[in-house]
Protein backbone atom coordinates (compact mmCIF):
# COMPACT_ATOMS: atom_id res chain seq x y z
CA UNK A 1 0.00 0.00 0.00
CA UNK A 2 1.36 3.42 -0.68
CA UNK A 3 2.34 5.30 2.19
CA UNK A 4 0.37 8.22 1.47
CA UNK A 5 -3.22 6.33 0.18
CA UNK A 6 -4.88 6.39 3.86
CA UNK A 7 -4.41 9.97 4.20
CA UNK A 8 -5.54 10.48 0.49
CA UNK A 9 -8.42 8.50 1.37
CA UNK A 10 -9.51 10.47 4.14
CA UNK A 11 -9.11 13.81 2.16
CA UNK A 12 -11.32 12.76 -0.39
CA UNK A 13 -13.75 11.01 2.07
CA UNK A 14 -13.67 14.98 3.89
CA UNK A 15 -13.90 16.80 0.57
CA UNK A 16 -17.07 14.76 -0.91
CA UNK A 17 -18.87 15.29 2.50
CA UNK A 18 -18.60 19.27 1.85
CA UNK A 19 -19.84 18.85 -1.50
CA UNK A 20 -22.38 16.70 -1.41
CA UNK A 21 -23.04 15.47 2.18
CA UNK A 22 -25.69 13.45 2.92
CA UNK A 23 -27.97 12.82 -0.11
CA UNK A 24 -31.78 12.25 0.52
CA UNK A 25 -32.45 10.31 -2.40
CA UNK A 26 -28.54 8.00 -1.21
CA UNK A 27 -29.06 5.21 1.17
CA UNK A 28 -27.01 5.92 4.55
CA UNK A 29 -25.57 3.11 6.45
CA UNK A 30 -26.54 4.52 9.48
CA UNK A 31 -30.25 3.68 8.05
CA UNK A 32 -29.37 0.16 8.06
CA UNK A 33 -27.67 1.37 11.41
CA UNK A 34 -30.86 2.34 13.04
CA UNK A 35 -33.11 -0.35 11.15
CA UNK A 36 -30.93 -2.89 12.95
CA UNK A 37 -30.92 -1.11 16.61
CA UNK A 38 -34.65 -1.13 16.21
CA UNK A 39 -35.30 -4.47 15.42
CA UNK A 40 -32.99 -5.58 18.20
CA UNK A 41 -34.82 -3.81 20.31
CA UNK A 42 -37.62 -4.94 20.27
CA UNK A 43 -36.53 -8.71 20.48
CA UNK A 44 -34.66 -7.60 23.76
CA UNK A 45 -37.69 -6.34 25.54
CA UNK A 46 -39.98 -9.12 24.47
CA UNK A 47 -37.79 -11.08 26.44
CA UNK A 48 -36.69 -8.54 29.26
CA UNK A 49 -40.06 -6.56 29.91
CA UNK A 50 -39.49 -4.48 32.42
CA UNK A 51 -36.74 -6.11 35.03
CA UNK A 52 -33.79 -3.89 34.75
CA UNK A 53 -30.62 -6.60 34.90
CA UNK A 54 -32.31 -8.38 31.50
CA UNK A 55 -32.35 -4.56 30.01
CA UNK A 56 -29.11 -4.03 30.52
CA UNK A 57 -27.86 -7.14 29.80
CA UNK A 58 -29.78 -7.11 26.31
CA UNK A 59 -28.60 -3.36 25.52
CA UNK A 60 -25.35 -4.52 26.64
CA UNK A 61 -25.51 -7.35 23.76
CA UNK A 62 -27.61 -5.24 21.52
CA UNK A 63 -24.59 -2.73 21.53
CA UNK A 64 -22.26 -5.54 21.24
CA UNK A 65 -23.81 -6.67 17.65
CA UNK A 66 -24.42 -3.62 16.27
CA UNK A 67 -21.31 -1.82 16.95
CA UNK A 68 -19.56 -5.44 16.07
CA UNK A 69 -20.95 -5.88 12.90
CA UNK A 70 -20.69 -1.60 11.98
CA UNK A 71 -16.87 -1.87 12.66
CA UNK A 72 -16.76 -5.45 10.63
CA UNK A 73 -18.75 -4.33 7.50
CA UNK A 74 -15.94 -1.07 7.42
CA UNK A 75 -12.94 -3.39 7.77
CA UNK A 76 -14.53 -5.91 5.34
CA UNK A 77 -14.81 -2.69 2.69
CA UNK A 78 -11.37 -2.14 3.27
CA UNK A 79 -9.96 -5.68 2.22
CA UNK A 80 -11.97 -4.77 -0.86
CA UNK A 81 -9.89 -2.05 -1.31
CA UNK A 82 -7.28 -3.70 -1.21
CA UNK A 83 -8.22 -6.57 -3.12
CA UNK A 84 -10.05 -5.09 -5.53
CA UNK A 85 -8.90 -1.27 -5.82
CA UNK A 86 -10.72 -0.49 -8.90
CA UNK A 87 -13.84 -1.95 -7.16
CA UNK A 88 -13.13 -1.56 -3.50
CA UNK A 89 -11.41 1.90 -3.34
CA UNK A 90 -14.13 4.11 -4.27
CA UNK A 91 -16.73 2.07 -1.99
CA UNK A 92 -14.37 3.23 0.67
CA UNK A 93 -14.54 6.83 0.10
CA UNK A 94 -18.21 6.73 -0.02
CA UNK A 95 -17.71 4.91 3.48
CA UNK A 96 -15.70 7.37 5.13
CA UNK A 97 -17.57 10.53 3.36
CA UNK A 98 -21.17 8.49 5.10
CA UNK A 99 -19.36 8.76 8.62
CA UNK A 100 -18.44 12.76 8.25
CA UNK A 101 -21.65 15.32 8.79
CA UNK A 102 -19.61 18.52 8.23
CA UNK A 103 -21.47 19.35 5.32
CA UNK A 104 -25.11 18.39 6.02
CA UNK A 105 -24.77 20.38 9.19
CA UNK A 106 -23.52 23.11 7.75
CA UNK A 107 -26.34 22.78 5.26
CA UNK A 108 -28.88 22.05 7.67
CA UNK A 109 -28.04 25.51 10.57
CA UNK A 110 -27.79 27.39 7.00
CA UNK A 111 -31.36 26.67 6.42
CA UNK A 112 -32.99 27.85 9.57
CA UNK A 113 -30.99 31.37 9.09
CA UNK A 114 -32.39 31.63 5.31
CA UNK A 115 -35.54 30.40 6.57
CA UNK A 116 -36.25 33.53 8.89
CA UNK A 117 -37.75 35.88 9.57
CA UNK A 118 -40.58 33.03 8.37
CA UNK A 119 -41.33 31.72 12.21
CA UNK A 120 -43.18 28.69 10.42
CA UNK A 121 -40.81 27.64 8.07
CA UNK A 122 -37.81 28.15 10.29
CA UNK A 123 -39.05 25.94 13.20
CA UNK A 124 -40.35 23.21 11.12
CA UNK A 125 -36.76 23.15 9.53
CA UNK A 126 -34.97 23.25 13.17
CA UNK A 127 -36.84 20.29 13.93
CA UNK A 128 -35.16 18.43 11.95
CA UNK A 129 -32.01 18.90 13.13
CA UNK A 130 -32.56 19.17 17.19
CA UNK A 131 -35.11 17.23 20.20
CA UNK A 132 -36.32 19.93 21.71
CA UNK A 133 -39.70 21.55 21.13
CA UNK A 134 -39.91 24.04 18.60
CA UNK A 135 -43.81 24.75 17.42
CA UNK A 136 -43.88 28.85 19.64
CA UNK A 137 -39.99 29.32 19.60
CA UNK A 138 -39.51 32.67 19.39
CA UNK A 139 -36.38 34.39 16.39
CA UNK A 140 -34.11 34.51 18.96
CA UNK A 141 -34.44 31.08 20.50
CA UNK A 142 -34.35 29.64 17.09
CA UNK A 143 -31.23 31.17 16.58
CA UNK A 144 -29.86 29.67 19.96
CA UNK A 145 -30.97 26.50 19.02
CA UNK A 146 -28.93 26.83 15.77
CA UNK A 147 -26.42 27.67 17.77
CA UNK A 148 -26.55 25.44 20.32
CA UNK A 149 -26.66 22.28 17.24
CA UNK A 150 -24.27 23.63 15.61
CA UNK A 151 -21.68 23.76 18.27
CA UNK A 152 -22.54 20.46 19.82
CA UNK A 153 -23.21 18.82 16.64
CA UNK A 154 -19.73 19.49 14.80
CA UNK A 155 -17.97 17.34 17.66
CA UNK A 156 -20.82 13.89 16.99
CA UNK A 157 -20.89 14.47 13.70
CA UNK A 158 -17.95 15.46 12.07
CA UNK A 159 -14.57 15.91 14.33
CA UNK A 160 -15.59 12.73 16.62
CA UNK A 161 -15.85 10.59 13.50
CA UNK A 162 -12.82 12.30 11.78
CA UNK A 163 -10.79 11.49 14.89
CA UNK A 164 -11.58 7.63 14.65
CA UNK A 165 -11.00 7.66 11.34
CA UNK A 166 -7.12 9.33 11.42
CA UNK A 167 -6.78 7.19 14.20
CA UNK A 168 -7.87 3.79 11.94
CA UNK A 169 -5.32 5.63 8.91
CA UNK A 170 -2.38 5.52 11.28
CA UNK A 171 -3.01 1.88 12.30
CA UNK A 172 -3.41 0.97 8.56
CA UNK A 173 0.05 2.39 8.37
CA UNK A 174 1.52 0.13 11.04
CA UNK A 175 0.16 -3.06 9.37
CA UNK A 176 3.90 -3.31 7.36
CA UNK A 177 5.49 -3.76 10.27
CA UNK A 178 2.98 -6.06 11.98
CA UNK A 179 1.69 -8.41 8.88
CA UNK A 180 1.21 -11.25 11.91
CA UNK A 181 -1.45 -8.69 12.98
CA UNK A 182 -4.90 -8.18 10.72
CA UNK A 183 -5.57 -4.48 11.72
CA UNK A 184 -8.78 -2.47 11.66
CA UNK A 185 -9.09 0.35 9.29
CA UNK A 186 -10.47 4.13 8.88
CA UNK A 187 -14.17 2.83 7.70
CA UNK A 188 -14.09 -0.29 10.58
CA UNK A 189 -13.22 2.86 13.37
CA UNK A 190 -15.81 5.22 12.14
CA UNK A 191 -18.38 2.95 11.32
CA UNK A 192 -18.21 1.60 14.59
CA UNK A 193 -17.97 4.96 16.30
CA UNK A 194 -21.34 5.70 14.25
CA UNK A 195 -22.95 2.62 15.19
CA UNK A 196 -22.52 3.79 18.90
CA UNK A 197 -23.52 7.28 18.41
CA UNK A 198 -26.69 6.34 16.97
CA UNK A 199 -27.45 3.79 19.77
CA UNK A 200 -27.03 6.91 21.91
CA UNK A 201 -28.97 8.71 20.03
CA UNK A 202 -31.88 6.19 20.13
CA UNK A 203 -31.93 4.60 22.91
CA UNK A 204 -29.29 6.86 25.21
CA UNK A 205 -32.62 8.91 27.58
CA UNK A 206 -33.20 8.62 30.86
CA UNK A 207 -36.97 7.31 31.48
CA UNK A 208 -38.82 4.55 30.61
CA UNK A 209 -36.99 0.88 29.72
CA UNK A 210 -34.41 3.56 28.03
CA UNK A 211 -33.01 4.13 31.32
CA UNK A 212 -31.18 0.41 31.51
CA UNK A 213 -31.64 -0.34 27.85
CA UNK A 214 -29.23 2.16 26.64
CA UNK A 215 -26.73 2.92 29.42
CA UNK A 216 -24.25 0.50 27.11
CA UNK A 217 -24.95 2.30 24.48
CA UNK A 218 -24.68 5.82 26.32
CA UNK A 219 -21.36 5.08 27.81
CA UNK A 220 -19.61 3.84 24.56
CA UNK A 221 -20.63 6.56 23.34
CA UNK A 222 -19.54 8.91 26.05
CA UNK A 223 -15.83 7.07 25.72
CA UNK A 224 -15.77 7.41 22.20
CA UNK A 225 -16.30 11.57 22.18
CA UNK A 226 -14.59 12.24 25.20
CA UNK A 227 -11.26 12.68 23.98
CA UNK A 228 -12.04 14.16 20.31
CA UNK A 229 -14.24 16.59 22.18
CA UNK A 230 -11.11 18.13 24.81
CA UNK A 231 -8.93 17.74 21.42
CA UNK A 232 -11.33 20.19 19.75
CA UNK A 233 -11.26 22.66 22.93
CA UNK A 234 -7.90 22.53 22.96
CA UNK A 235 -7.22 23.67 19.10
CA UNK A 236 -10.42 25.61 18.40
CA UNK A 237 -8.31 29.14 20.08
CA UNK A 238 -5.77 28.00 16.58
CA UNK A 239 -8.41 28.25 14.57
CA UNK A 240 -10.15 31.33 15.22
CA UNK A 241 -6.68 32.80 15.29
CA UNK A 242 -6.25 33.27 18.89
CA UNK A 243 -3.42 30.96 19.94
CA UNK A 244 -2.48 33.16 23.19
CA UNK A 245 -5.84 31.72 24.57
CA UNK A 246 -5.33 28.02 24.25
CA UNK A 247 -5.36 27.59 28.05
CA UNK A 248 -7.68 29.88 29.11
CA UNK A 249 -10.57 28.78 26.69
CA UNK A 250 -10.23 25.35 27.39
CA UNK A 251 -10.17 25.84 30.85
CA UNK A 252 -13.11 27.66 30.36
CA UNK A 253 -14.83 25.33 28.60
CA UNK A 254 -14.19 22.69 30.81
CA UNK A 255 -15.71 24.54 33.62
CA UNK A 256 -19.09 26.26 31.87
CA UNK A 257 -19.40 22.33 30.12
CA UNK A 258 -19.43 20.45 33.50
CA UNK A 259 -22.69 21.10 34.93
CA UNK A 260 -24.19 19.83 31.72
CA UNK A 261 -25.34 15.84 32.37
CA UNK A 262 -23.60 14.64 29.34
CA UNK A 263 -19.79 14.89 29.99
CA UNK A 264 -19.15 15.83 26.08
CA UNK A 265 -22.13 18.24 24.87
CA UNK A 266 -21.60 20.94 27.51
CA UNK A 267 -17.78 20.98 27.01
CA UNK A 268 -18.35 20.92 22.86
CA UNK A 269 -20.71 23.73 23.21
CA UNK A 270 -18.98 25.54 25.49
CA UNK A 271 -15.63 25.60 22.95
CA UNK A 272 -17.40 27.06 20.30
CA UNK A 273 -19.39 29.56 22.50
CA UNK A 274 -16.28 31.13 24.05
CA UNK A 275 -14.43 30.84 20.54
CA UNK A 276 -17.03 32.73 18.87
CA UNK A 277 -17.75 35.16 21.75
CA UNK A 278 -21.34 33.52 21.75
CA UNK A 279 -23.65 32.95 24.88
CA UNK A 280 -25.51 29.55 24.69
CA UNK A 281 -27.59 27.90 27.41
CA UNK A 282 -31.38 28.51 28.91
CA UNK A 283 -34.60 26.61 29.35
CA UNK A 284 -35.42 23.96 26.38
CA UNK A 285 -38.50 22.24 26.64
CA UNK A 286 -38.54 18.15 25.16
CA UNK A 287 -41.11 15.58 25.54
CA UNK A 288 -40.47 14.57 28.60
CA UNK A 289 -40.38 17.90 30.30
CA UNK A 290 -38.51 21.22 29.91
CA UNK A 291 -34.82 21.30 31.16
CA UNK A 292 -32.29 24.43 32.13
CA UNK A 293 -29.07 23.96 30.58
CA UNK A 294 -26.01 25.67 31.71
CA UNK A 295 -25.31 29.26 30.73
CA UNK A 296 -21.77 29.00 28.48
CA UNK A 297 -19.51 32.24 27.87
CA UNK A 298 -21.75 34.10 29.78
CA UNK A 299 -19.80 37.32 29.01
CA UNK A 300 -20.70 36.62 25.04
CA UNK A 301 -23.47 37.90 23.10
CA UNK A 302 -26.42 36.56 22.38
CA UNK A 303 -26.37 34.23 19.49
CA UNK A 304 -28.01 36.37 16.26
CA UNK A 305 -26.73 35.50 12.79
CA UNK A 306 -23.40 36.45 12.45
CA UNK A 307 -22.83 34.27 15.76
CA UNK A 308 -24.74 31.41 14.30
CA UNK A 309 -22.60 31.49 10.96
CA UNK A 310 -19.23 32.20 13.32
CA UNK A 311 -19.55 28.61 14.77
CA UNK A 312 -20.14 27.40 11.63
CA UNK A 313 -16.75 29.28 10.07
CA UNK A 314 -14.95 27.77 12.90
CA UNK A 315 -16.15 24.48 12.53
CA UNK A 316 -14.92 24.93 8.89
CA UNK A 317 -11.45 26.31 9.84
CA UNK A 318 -10.79 23.72 12.30
CA UNK A 319 -11.89 20.75 10.37
CA UNK A 320 -8.90 22.08 7.81
CA UNK A 321 -6.42 22.76 10.27
CA UNK A 322 -6.70 18.92 11.68
CA UNK A 323 -6.21 17.49 8.42
CA UNK A 324 -3.42 20.17 7.57
CA UNK A 325 -1.84 18.85 11.27
CA UNK A 326 -2.65 15.13 10.23
CA UNK A 327 -2.27 14.41 6.92
CA UNK A 328 1.47 15.01 6.57
CA UNK A 329 2.12 13.43 9.84
CA UNK A 330 0.13 10.25 8.57
CA UNK A 331 2.18 9.92 5.28
CA UNK A 332 5.40 10.32 7.15
CA UNK A 333 4.22 7.36 9.44
CA UNK A 334 3.07 4.86 6.69
CA UNK A 335 6.74 6.04 4.81
CA UNK A 336 8.63 5.02 8.04
CA UNK A 337 7.04 1.64 7.93
CA UNK A 338 7.11 1.26 4.27
CA UNK A 339 10.12 -1.48 3.13
CA UNK A 340 12.64 0.01 1.71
Amino acid sequence: MSPALPALLVLLACGLDRLLGDPLWAPHPVQAMGWAIAGLRRAVEAWAGDAPRRLRLGGLLLTLLVVGASGLAGWGLEALARRVPPVGVPLLVLGLASALAGGSLGRAVRAVLVALPDLPLARSRLARIVGRQVNHLPEAEILRAAAETAAENAVDGLFAPLFWMLAGAALLQLGPALPSLPLPGPLALAWGFKAASTLDSMLGYRHGRMRWLGTAGARLDDLLTWLPTRLVALSLPLAAGRPGQTLPWLRAALRDGAPDPSPNAGVSEAAFAHAAGVRLGGANTYADGVRIKPTLAAAGGPPDRAGVERILALGDRLELLWLVLALPALALVGAGWAPG
